[in-house]
């Protein structure tokens, strides 16, 4: 008997999966490093007409930095969370955040 006339070539080799539910794992970029090493920066959105602050990029293992950010939202009583590797917190706060992470140990970059 002849070939499958019909065939469309596709080959799908050993290396194929039809999972697409799996993502892959994200490399982090930078090492890790001590909070005197950071150079921190801030920046503002507004949000739904709520102003949101942001400060980035963080270099920590992301257990550290859940207790740093309960710390924080505790001692100015604001919200906040951790995305990736910034924090976000619940309006215009530049003044007070930075009081409290100098106060801890981090650097900011010079303006």
């Amino acid at each position: 008997m002849n070939k499958n006339l019909f065939e469309m070539g596709a080959n799908f080799g050993d290396n194929w999966s039809s999972d697409n539910k799996t993502k892959p794992k994200k490399v982090k970029k930078e090492p890790l490093r001590e909070k005197s090493e950071h150079r921190l920066h801030f920046a503002k959105e507004k949000r739904r007409g709520k102003m949101v602050t942001i400060v980035q990029p963080f270099y920590m293992p992301k257990s550290e930095l859940q207790s740093i950010l309960k710390e924080l939202k505790k001692s100015m009583g604001v919200g906040g969370t951790l995305k990736d590797e910034k924090m976000e917190f619940q309006g215009d706060i530049e003044v007070k955040l930075r009081e409290n992470l100098q106060r801890i140990g981090f650097k900011f970059k010079q303006k």
